[in-house]
């Protein structure tokens, strides 16, 4: 008879996850993984708008936490986190997969990015994932797990990806600088860097299609990768297995990035 420890390594833990607008998110894939796995898994929406979409996927997950978050919002990022400890006390795995950027400032090149758009793109993008981790390390008694997402383009010049190349470049080097004051607590941080997805987010993209047809023709492998790639790498990530595993950036693009 197979263990279901074994079968099921997540059993037990409880996981955060932020950024679900459809069914097409990297955040469903993170999810889905994560209860496949045997978490339970609380899901956040954006607005009333988002709400709609992302409230059908929160049943099929059977989310005891169905909660609305704007990290631009005051309070709302906190009243996530005060949700949390009321109904689990307890938190292990923290998902962040979120980003914006204004679009004139996303489409106009890096040279002609405001300075307002800019630190919005910062705060939204980056920013907001020191600020969830803060507010996860209190839960996170026994350890944890805490992954963002990032893109190749952080570390390399990706046409049209513009002020977002230099923002993701911060969220990498925060996921390994919180890694490094979260080790002694036992608490793991990885950035994740999937290849490029059809997602919304990706839709504000000029020439996105140009894009995943080139990724797609370099990548050793052959072949796009989806969302539950990156879903089963973060859950294999945030089980035991994966243990002493910590402040990596985790590239899941069929090996596109080895690439020249």
């Amino acid at each position: 008879m197979i263990d279901k420890a074994v079968n099921q390594p997540l059993a037990g833990k409880k996981a955060l996850v932020v950024g679900i607008a459809n069914e097409a998110s990297i955040a469903w894939g993170c999810a889905k993984a994560f209860r496949e796995l045997g978490a339970e898994v609380a899901v956040t929406y954006l607005n009333d708008k988002a709400k709609p979409h992302v409230e059908p996927l929160a049943g099929r997950l059977e989310a005891p936490l169905f909660l609305p978050l704007d990290v631009t919002q005051a309070g709302q990022l906190e009243a996530v986190f005060t949700e949390i400890e009321q109904r689990w006390g307890e938190l292990d795995i923290l998902v962040h997969s979120i980003a914006f950027a204004p679009k004139d400032d996303l489409q106009g090149g890096l040279l002609n990015c405001s300075a307002e758009g800019f630190g919005k793109a910062m705060d939204v993008s980056c920013h907001s994932f020191v600020r969830m981790a803060q507010l996860a390390v209190p839960l996170m008694k026994q350890g944890g797990s805490m992954f963002a997402m990032s893109y190749y383009g952080a570390n390399k010049v990706v046409p049209n990806y513009n002020v977002m190349g230099p923002v993701k470049a911060a969220l990498e080097a925060s996921c390994r600088y919180l890694a490094y004051e979260l080790g002694h607590q036992g608490i793991r941080v990885h950035a994740i860097s999937p290849g490029p997805l059809k997602t919304r987010a990706a839709s504000g993209l000029k020439d996105f299609d140009v894009l995943l047809h080139e990724t797609e023709a370099r990548a050793p492998l052959g072949e796009l990768v989806d969302i539950m790639d990156v879903g089963y790498t973060c859950a294999y990530m945030a089980t035991p297995y994966a243990r002493h595993l910590s402040g990596n950036t985790v590239y899941v693009d069929g090996g596109a990035n080895i690439m020249g």
